[in-house]
């Protein structure tokens, strides 16, 4: 994969923010003669923090938002936590908005450390999932279906690299949205993208 991509994602949907009508669509986008093929994100099974299956249809006729991390990172994942915890609180009585965390690092993040994880966040199973899985699948996942770097580096801190970015998914599965989840004006545009998204959906 192309390290890159990322970034460059990140690029458009931050040039295309000013734009007044509907989000972009994200991600490689096939033309056919009668039809138009975007880039969505593929059928997933993991487990959540209550010991649940978590699939697509776990998310029908709802947006997400999600992200990727692990629970000993000593870097960015605690900015990305207190910023995803303000999506949280803003949408928390909404129905149609749910917030899905990869962990990057299954070994170490059993499901009864996810569970306590977001139990010391405060925050509900039902708005809020922790997942993990098998890791090969869960890079796999993030790299070709979300286009985001996950990586293992015995030099990084911690014992992995990964992008902050979180993620605004739609409800047929397409990225609309790429964000720095480190910066607080770029999560601000994440809500007020949020909102732009459910209006596409009224």
């Amino acid at each position: 994969m192309n390290k890159l991509l990322p970034l460059l994602i990140i690029l458009i949907a931050c040039d295309q923010q000013t734009n007044s009508g509907k989000l972009p669509i994200l991600g490689n986008t096939i033309y056919e003669e009668n039809d138009t093929i975007y880039h969505t994100v593929v059928d997933f099974q993991l487990v959540d923090q209550d010991s649940n299956f978590v699939t697509n249809e776990t998310f029908a006729d709802q947006i997400y938002v999600a992200d990727f991390f692990f629970t000993s990172c000593p870097t960015i994942c605690p900015t990305m936590k207190a910023q995803m915890s303000r999506v949280y609180k803003k949408f928390e009585d909404n129905e149609q908005v749910a917030i899905l965390s990869h962990t990057i690092d299954p070994t170490y993040d059993t499901v009864a450390l996810l569970k306590d994880f977001a139990e010391r966040l405060g925050v509900k199973s039902s708005k809020w999932k922790f997942v993990t899985g098998d890791q090969d699948y869960i890079y796999d996942l993030a790299e070709k279906s979300y286009m985001s770097i996950v990586d293992e580096d015995s030099n990084a801190p911690g014992g992995y690299i990964h992008s902050g970015a979180f993620l605004l998914v739609d409800k047929e599965r397409r990225i609309r949205g790429v964000y720095d989840g480190t910066v607080p004006e770029q999560v601000d545009v994440l809500m007020n993208d949020i909102n732009r998204l459910l209006k596409e959906y009224e």
